[in-house]
């Protein structure tokens, strides 16, 4: 079935803290802001980003469910690099958004880490397709978490690694730049701004230190596995930052590395668009980053599965005429598995086993 050419929000022209208009669909309660009903914020299926589209507007809503349980990490404990090991079952993992207890259940369920929370897995693999922070209540104690499997992981022959993901970005550009303007294309913005307006968590940056913006500094932003080809976003952003997986992970990292604002930003844009893969025309996109890139299917998050779908259903669980969300959504003639469940919309935190059982 095809579906609509829709791109993404309409955008607003200014984005710093002192002059900053809030959505007329958004409505305070509390530090935080969110929609009363996450189909308000969707996306249209029907129209296309602006020209000089730029996310100064949140496109998801924050749904707030407690505290849950921090998990903290020795940073000196930690493998200088990622190990390469690992033979056994090949898992992936959508956005976490903070929901650390959720996570830590289906990782669970999966078999992949006991009781305590630690490594049971042997020599598995396990990737994130990163969005760890914001929206949720407990972004630093997940990332936490993922750094200290990474090191279990690796001392039992695995390895756990994980992705960049617009929200990573979102976070390392609010703490390194905060409220310095920045040329977003449509006008004025500023990290800090839309790392608020998209759910940021003033108790992550609280507890934000620099282990945890070096970690995230490094990340890689698309590899392949297996015939998988894992990306964060559903965007073919990626082709703008080189023809190889070494050399787009290099281009991401060095423009990090310079620390330059407007660079930053404009990475960060870019890592943000979504649906490329499910317009008209979605199955070319995808075959040209598995052209250029390698792999015989994509593997994303970013975009939530129920807004792929062109469902919403309500907050509140009544009336819900949205698809429930169960698993992996396989589209784009079979070329693209997405796995937002929608954590942040009270769906599912999904890891799944790759390849799918089709």
């Amino acid at each position: 079935m095809t579906q609509g050419a829709g791109q993404g929000p309409e955008v607003e022209r200014t984005a710093t803290l002192r002059d900053f208009r809030v959505p007329a669909y958004v409505h305070e309660t509390g530090p935080y802001a969110h929609s009363t009903h996450p189909g308000e914020v969707a996306p249209p299926l029907d129209e296309a980003y602006p020209e000089g589209y730029t996310p100064t507007q949140r496109d998801l809503p924050v749904i707030n469910r407690g505290d849950t349980v921090q998990v903290h990490v020795d940073p000196a404990s930690l493998p200088a690099q990622q190990s390469t090991q690992g033979s056994g079952p090949l898992f992936v993992v959508g956005d976490v958004h903070g929901y650390l207890d959720e996570l830590t259940a289906a990782l669970q369920e999966k078999g992949l880490i006991d009781s305590e929370g630690s490594w049971c897995a042997g020599t598995a693999r396990l990737w994130f397709l990163g969005d760890f922070t914001d929206r949720g209540p407990d972004g630093i104690g997940v990332i936490d978490l993922v750094m200290r499997l990474s090191a279990e992981s690796a001392a039992a022959g695995g390895y756990c690694k994980a992705l960049m993901g617009n929200h990573e970005l979102l976070l390392i550009g609010a703490k390194r730049f905060g409220d310095t303007p920045v040329n977003s294309g449509a006008g004025t913005a500023t990290f800090q701004a839309a790392w608020l307006l998209n759910g940021g968590q003033k108790t992550d940056m609280d507890r934000l230190q620099d282990h945890h913006l070096q970690w995230m500094s490094r990340l890689d932003a698309m590899e392949e596995v297996d015939g998988h080809l894992l990306v964060h976003s559903d965007t073919t952003a990626y082709l703008d930052y080189g023809d190889s997986i070494e050399a787009v992970n290099d281009t991401v990292r060095e423009t990090l590395t310079r620390n330059d604002a407007d660079e930053c930003w404009d990475l960060f844009r870019k890592f943000t668009r979504r649906f490329s893969f499910r317009d008209e025309g979605g199955p070319d996109h995808v075959r040209s980053l598995l052209d250029t890139y390698g792999g015989t299917r994509i593997v994303h998050g970013h975009s939530p599965i129920p807004y792929l779908l062109g469902e919403v259903g309500s907050e509140d669980g009544e009336d819900n005429t949205g698809p429930v969300i169960e698993g992996p959504h396989l589209y784009a003639e079979g070329l693209a598995i997405a796995m937002d469940g929608g954590v942040t919309m009270a769906g599912k935190l999904l890891v799944q086993q790759l390849p799918l059982d089709i």
